[in-house]
């Protein structure tokens, strides 16, 4: 039973909050949008340690925590509970915003009144088969006749790259229909290095997903031994899930130089971030990456931190990343190339300088959070637009939001 009515929802499939990109994500699309409305209802995952409904502030978190350890019955198990919220929710609300289509697919499928933004984040039809390489063929259809529908009919989407984009459209989705915002960081205040940092070491952080090309960056890495450089993974998954990289290093002969570190907070990710001589991330030329498409948020907030980023050279990544401008890009799936960009990188301490300042300067100039919040109030906006009176709060917001930054 939910203790008010609320103007706005916010649901996401995904754990929040967390340490991975995703929760980041959320906490600022959603601020924004209860932030407009004066507070409304954020429904997400949970777990055991988080409380099933709370208030923070004015607004009502409600989390579907229930241990269903079979993936497709935990978002039936999802959408359910949202269909019960939408019931208490349906005359009230103006505004949903939706990550997925096991959220979609329940608030579009009834009557309502309610605008409706898709933030499309990523199309599971393409993505689970990374995470679950037995789904079979037959389920990955009807998940994509799921996002086909949640895609039909919503008012507006918004995406973080246009790899995404371009993807969407192919899909018969109008781009006139659809909003590219890419990622955001903060700019970052400069901090003391970590007391147990090594002189010199790269950087890598964020999840151990086969997509994300940690066996490539160490096997780079093995190539690189001759230099008095280390690596420090900073993962966003418990441990357990990096024994078999554990294991790869321990053949590789390079685990003495590797530090692993979990489930940072991004107050103690900080100083590693800082002061690495560079942020790699390695990812794989696969179809999660480059046929749907990705905006990795630790390119962005490594720029943000001035650290040079060594990164494949995929669309999505281009999208970011100049090569040899904010930093290096390097054919996917090549330990030697990678390698190569590292030593560079290790030889040349102005050239990682000059590659760290210009990408701050890049997101100081259009991939901060006010930049992406901005797009999303206007996308907001026009939704809203037959509702005028709802449409000139939300113009007055925006600009009100312009003032204070």
């Amino acid at each position: 039973m939910l203790q008010a009515r609320h103007r706005c929802l916010y649901a996401a499939f995904d754990r929040f909050p967390s340490r991975k990109g995703a929760a980041i994500h959320i906490d600022r699309f959603a601020r924004v949008l209860f932030d407009f409305f004066g507070g409304g209802l954020l429904y997400v995952l949970g777990s055991d340690d988080l409380p099933a409904q709370q208030f923070d502030d004015n607004v009502e978190i409600v989390r579907l925590s229930a241990s269903i350890d079979n993936f497709l019955e935990r978002t039936i198990a999802f959408g359910e509970r949202l269909e019960l919220l939408l019931d208490e929710t349906q005359d009230s609300l103006r505004l949903v915003h939706f990550r997925d289509p096991w959220s979609g697919v329940p608030i579009v499928s009834r009557p309502h009144d309610y605008a409706v933004v898709y933030e499309v984040n990523a199309l599971p039809s393409i993505e689970l088969p990374y995470t679950y390489p037995s789904a079979a063929p037959s389920t990955l259809a009807k998940i994509e006749k799921l996002e086909q529908i949640a895609l039909d009919r919503a008012d507006a989407i918004v995406t973080p790259s246009a790899t995404i984009c371009n993807r969407l459209v192919t899909r018969g989705v109008s781009p006139a229909k659809i909003t590219v915002i890419q990622n955001g960081a903060d700019l970052p205040d400069r901090v003391e290095r970590p007391n147990d940092a090594p002189r010199d070491y790269l950087l890598y952080f964020g999840a151990l997903q086969e997509w994300q090309g940690i066996e490539t960056l160490l096997r780079a890495f093995a190539r690189v031994r001759d230099l008095d450089l280390h690596l420090v993974i900073c993962s966003s998954h418990d441990l357990r899930y990096a024994k078999g990289y554990v294991r790869m290093a321990e053949r590789l002969e390079i685990a003495d130089r590797i530090l692993w570190k979990a489930s940072l907070t991004a107050d103690e990710l900080q100083p590693w971030l800082q002061h690495a001589i560079a942020s790699v991330a390695p990812l794989s030329d696969c179809a999660r990456n480059v046929v749907q498409g990705c905006s990795p948020l630790k390119i962005v907030e490594s720029m943000a931190a001035g650290v040079a980023v060594i990164a494949s050279d995929l669309p999505a990544v281009r999208e970011l990343v100049t090569d040899r401008c904010e930093g290096l890009l390097v054919a996917p799936d090549r330990p030697a190339e990678l390698a190569r960009a590292i030593r560079i990188l290790f030889e040349y301490p102005d050239l990682r300088r000059d590659l760290g300042s210009r990408g701050r300067d890049r997101v100081r100039q259009s991939l901060t959070w006010p930049h992406a919040t901005k797009r999303l109030i206007d996308v907001y906006g026009v939704i809203l637009s037959e509702a005028k009176d709802l449409a000139g709060e939300m113009l007055r917001y925006a600009q009100h939001d312009d003032s204070r930054r």
